[in-house]
């Protein structure tokens, strides 16, 4: 059973009471007197050590800067589409001003609900569609993953390994933005390497499995690589390189702090930006159902802090591309891009579009997918 965590007062959310009743549209303004009332759906626990983690502090965040004209309640462990419906059904039936689905595990069902009250605002991450009350929010973690891919060619890693998590759009163009980073950084190092195989990627088949995430990570260090690439949802496996003495690179949160101190940097989240704007915007009658995507320049995504043992020429480098992101010029997928097969992507003169980023289901040379199985 998902767990409830109130904000403020006790509620107890009874699901089976809102399955019997449901509540009509009501005004879509939030009274300029009262609070905005927000709740939010996370697929796992709060203190996750990953993504719901990197939500949860963007929540808490957002709470310290609003004060008292924003109340919250989240729900905890919802992760199956079924479980998703029901809550979100819930939540939908109550006084809330807006609700927030925090995982793609959540779109179906939050387009489902949100049809089903019209007077109710969502907001999926990753989501696909935007209707009359539903808008989408995601992070565009390539632009970190590029950073971090760079900075990690710039010190001569020619033979990493990922553990992914699923075949989709956002994990692909995660896995060909740090590749590509990886390319441009041994380039410009002048280190020896294949081009053609750079980055060996083991799929994990879910968005999270901890002792899976670490096993996978102790198969690419025994296959010879020399970096591990965590993009499951908790830090396992950096801690598994880490074990091994192999420099890693971790997602969501800085897992130098969540005991893997080999990590050369991680890329971040920072949630609060994307929250605090949506709750403002309800509160200020402005709120529309729309696609957002923040990066580097709007604060979305970031790196964290370098270890020490990375050269400060390397960082320097590194900072200096994200100053141009922060400007605007994100060269995270500018052409020429090719596929496994040579076949030119994205031609030179140009970037990728949003949607071709949107709708990624090819990888760059320079990856090559693998199973032990």
């Amino acid at each position: 059973m998902p767990r409830i965590v109130p904000h403020r007062r006790p509620i107890l959310l009874l699901l089976a009471f809102f399955c019997l009743f449901s509540a009509g549209p009501r005004p879509s303004p939030a009274s300029a007197s009262e609070p905005v009332r927000a709740a939010f759906v996370y697929v796992k626990d709060a203190r996750d050590q990953g993504w719901t983690a990197a939500h949860h502090q963007g929540v808490e965040a957002m709470k310290r800067r609003l004060g008292e004209t924003v109340l919250v309640e989240h729900v905890e462990n919802v992760d199956t589409p079924a479980q998703a419906e029901t809550v979100l059904r819930a939540l939908a039936a109550r006084d809330f001003d807006i609700i927030f689905a925090t995982s793609l595990v959540h779109a179906g069902a939050t387009e489902k609900v949100a049809r089903e009250y019209p007077g109710v605002r969502f907001m999926q991450c990753s989501g696909r569609h935007v209707g009359s009350n539903l808008g989408a929010y995601t992070a565009r973690m390539e632009q970190a993953e590029y950073l971090a891919g760079y900075a990690a060619g710039l010190m001569g890693f020619r033979a990493a390994g990922t553990v992914a998590t699923l075949p989709e759009p956002e994990v692909v163009r995660g896995i060909n933005a740090f590749t590509l980073g990886l390319l441009r950084g041994l380039a410009e190092s002048g280190a020896a390497h294949d081009p053609s195989r750079v980055n060996d990627v083991l799929w994990l088949d879910a968005w999270s499995d901890p002792p899976r995430e670490y096993s996978l990570a102790l198969d690419l260090v025994g296959w010879g690589r020399d970096l591990v690439r965590q993009m499951g949802d908790t830090p396992e496996s950096s801690r598994a390189a880490c074990s091994k003495n192999v420099p890693a690179v971790g997602r969501g949160l800085d897992v130098t702090v969540l005991g893997a101190p080999c990590a050369l940097t991680s890329t971040v989240f920072n949630w609060c930006r994307v929250y605090e704007a949506q709750v403002r915007a309800v509160r200020e009658g402005i709120w529309r159902p729309m696609r957002h995507s923040g990066g580097i320049r709007e604060g979305v995504v970031d790196l964290a802090p370098f270890g020490s043992w990375v050269p400060s020429a390397v960082r320097g480098k590194v900072l200096a591309e994200r100053a141009r992101m922060l400007l605007g010029e994100d060269r995270s997928f500018a052409g020429p891009v090719t596929d496994q097969a040579g076949v030119v992507r994205i031609p030179a003169g140009r970037s990728a579009s949003a949607e071709e980023l949107a709708a990624m289901d090819w990888f760059v040379r320079g990856v090559r997918c693998a199973s032990f199985r």
